[in-house]
Order: structure tokens, then sequence, then C-alpha cells
């Protein structure tokens, strides 16, 4: 497994590379983590840049700042290396999300990696320009890490469509060693007429995709806002990870755009969340 981890000078993305080596512990990985440099012809372009500095300045600042985010990347990479996954720093010059997207798509990554950036004075964090495009625009899964947290209790938001599906046989082999306790909880949505039989159905189709793989999930059927049941869920149950599908039933999977009750659980939740989407469904 291919994983793309975007770093910068915060020291949450630092954090985030620290907290996915921990993640891949036994598991057959590559990292890489990647520092996206600013194009100095834009910078300077920008008149309310550093009015006062000349291109030099402006030149010596930015190679400045990425010799000190690789320095701290190798630093980082040594958690990696002592686990033995290999790890990369790699460096691109442009706008930030576009570079990540292009550079995981032709890379062909399997997973991109993200540190949150900071935190709403009531809940969940700030979904910033960079992390809101790629999670509109990635081609694989995407995980945004908060604050590390090794993880025993995984709760997946199953809604029985095939990016669902897609989410659980990602996790599955992913945790195969660290046997976390896993949650598949269902929220039956009565105002959309769903009834009691599919929504079994659904809990009974997930649990039996787990089994393949030697786990017994735990699981949870309630009834009433997705989205709101799903935090509430969250909270109470104090899961160190969720996990859900990007495509929901109100945005049609071949827009290839994240539903907005995913977008919302990103942004409201505090704990880590991985947003699954299957590469080969995007060509």
């Amino acid at each position: 497994m291919k994983i793309l981890v975007a770093v910068d000078k915060s020291e949450e993305s630092r954090q985030a590379l620290r907290y996915t080596c921990h993640l891949l512990e036994h598991f057959p990985a590559l990292v890489d983590a990647l520092y996206v440099k600013p194009d100095i012809v834009d910078i300077v372009a920008d008149s309310s840049y550093a009015p006062f500095a000349t291109k030099g300045d402006v030149e010596r600042a930015v190679e400045t700042d990425a010799q000190k985010v690789l320095e701290d990347i190798i630093e980082s990479c040594e958690i990696c290396l002592g686990g033995k996954i290999p790890c990369q720093p790699k460096v691109a010059v442009g706008e930030p999300a576009d570079e990540i997207l292009n550079f995981a798509h032709e890379g062909g990554y399997d997973m991109i990696v993200l540190g949150s950036h900071g935190r709403s004075s009531l809940r969940g964090f700030f979904l910033g320009a960079v992390h809101a495009k790629i999670l509109h625009h990635a081609l694989q899964p995407v995980l945004i890490l908060r604050n590390f947290r090794p993880i025993q209790k995984i709760l997946v938001a199953y809604r029985g469509s095939q990016c669902d599906q897609g989410a659980l046989e990602f996790i599955a082999p992913l945790f195969a060693k660290k046997k976390p306790e896993i949650t598949i909880m269902h929220v039956q949505e009565t105002e959309l007429g769903e009834s009691p039989e599919f929504a079994q159905a659904c809990l009974m189709t997930g649990e039996q995709t787990l089994n393949q793989y030697d786990y017994k999930p735990i699981k949870k059927m309630t009834q009433g806002d997705f989205v709101d049941e799903v935090l509430k869920a969250v909270a109470v149950g104090r899961y160190d990870l969720l996990v859900l599908g990007a495509y929901g039933h109100h945005r049609p999977k071949y827009l290839k755009v994240i539903s907005d009750e995913a977008l919302n659980l990103v942004r409201l939740t505090t704990r880590p969340v991985l947003v699954f989407r299957d590469f080969s469904e995007s060509f």
C-alpha cells in the first residue's frame, strides 16, 4: 500500500506523519511525505505579500522554509523507519491542493493523509480550502487526523452502498494485526421511507463482510438524521476513528463529489475520519 502524507510547516502535519507510521505498524506499506513549496512567481505577483521584499528575499525565505520542513520530515520519518516502513520526503511546487491531488493520482497512491489545522470554539475543526478541495476531488480514500490516539475502537457509518462496502474491505486488512473493536452503525432514515427490513439487511451485509476477515463487529441501529446520529454515537462511544463512504443518498456517485453528509461529519467531529472512495470507480 502506498500512502501520501501532505506536510507543511505546521506541527499538525508532522504529527499526521508520525500517526500514519504508527497506524501502519506491521502492515506492508510505503509512506511518502509531500511538501508543496509556494511558486515564487505567484508570490512576487501578489503585491500584498512582503511588499518591501525583493524577489531574492522571497526566494531565500521560501527555500529556508522548505529546508526546515524537509529536516522535520526526515526526523518524523525515523518513526516509520523504526517500524520497518519506508518513508521518503517529496517536494512539489505550486498550489497545495492541486499538487497533492496530482501527485496522488500520478503516483498511484492508495490513500491521502492530512493533518487538521485548527479546532473551532464549539466542536470539530476549521475545514480549510486545501482540505475541502482534496475531499471533493481525491480519487482515493482520505484520512484526516487530529490528535494522536491509538485506534482501539472504530465506528463505521454504514448505509449499505457499494462505497460503504468498499470502506469495510479497505479497513479490514489495514487493522488485521491490531484487531480493534469495530462497530457497524446504520441510521434508519425513516423520512426517506427506509424500512426496518432494509436497515437490518444492511447491518447483516456489513457483518458478513467483516466476518470474512475474522472480525466480530458490534452492530448498532438508530433512527433519525444521519449526521446527528453519527456525531452522537462518536461522542458517547468515544471512538478513535470514524469511517464512512464519500457518497450519500442525495448525491449520485457518478458526480464523484463528496456528499453533504460526509462533508458535515468531517467538519463537525473531533475524531480522525477516513472518507472512503474506490480508486477503480473513478475512471
